[in-house]
């Protein structure tokens, strides 16, 4: 539990820990219980509504703004870019 909630970048307590193990179990018991189901006479799918190509066509429309426009929020630029705090050091971490 601790490196699930590591990973997420979670700090749970004692307690909260306890509860999310009896639930994390409740669920894989569950998932467990799925395969006795049989479903060998069941054809496999990958949706049930039967539409296709919902998606409309992508437009490309000249409504956008100026480099200066969208650079008018902010007193920090460098070579027309927002100049952002570093995330990474020089060694990728």
């Amino acid at each position: 539990m601790e490196h699930v909630a590591s990973l997420a970048k979670l700090k749970i307590t004692s307690e909260e820990k306890s509860k999310y193990i009896k639930q994390l179990s409740d669920v894989v018991s569950y998932i467990s219980e799925l395969s006795d189901v049989d479903t060998s006479n069941v054809e496999p799918t990958s949706q049930t509504t039967g539409l296709t190509n919902v998606f409309r066509e992508d437009l490309v429309r000249n409504e956008g703004i100026s480099q200066n426009e969208a650079l008018s929020g902010t007193e920090e630029t460098h070579n027309g870019y927002f100049v952002v705090p570093l995330i990474l050091d020089k060694k990728g971490t």
